[in-house]
């Protein structure tokens, strides 16, 4: 069994998260420059096997995707371009970020460090992942 990933795909960084091999927990993996995630995940699939790639699906409080999905949209469609051999699906991210200050707040991070975008994003993408891994989506077909 291969690993999964998942992306918490913004304009200017990705936050990544992989799951072990036995799919049991997500860790934050990195963050890495938009412009630079294709070249990352190649070089991580010279690696690593990959199952699938999850990636954060931007909701309102209403449901429907947000403004943001006109630049994720072409991201992905050049991610399945570029890798057809790894299934990618989308899964809700609505309050990603917010859980992930809570986290650190909670975890005693200083100020400083919650200042950190880049440890936001991924741990995001963290949560991102193993919420898809705790979800119906994922026990009903997993990738």
């Amino acid at each position: 069994m291969g690993r999964l990933m998942a992306i918490d795909y913004g304009r200017k960084r990705c936050g990544i998260a992989v799951t072990d091999t036995l799919r049991i927990v997500a860790n934050g993996l990195t963050t890495v420059p938009s412009a630079k995630l294709f070249d990352f995940i190649r070089d991580y699939l010279g690696r690593e096997t990959l199952d699938g790639i999850v990636v954060g699906l931007p909701r309102d409080m209403h449901g429907r995707a947000s403004e943001s999905m006109q630049y994720i949209t072409p991201a992905v469609n050049r991610l399945k371009k570029l890798f057809p051999d790894v299934p990618v699906v989308f899964f809700d991210e609505r309050f990603t970020s917010v859980i992930a200050h809570r986290g650190m707040i909670d975890s005693g991070m200083r100020k400083m460090q919650r200042r950190d975008k880049a440890l936001v994003d991924e741990m995001a993408a963290t949560i991102i992942l193993n919420d898809y891994l705790q979800s119906k989506q994922y026990n009903d077909n997993p990738i």
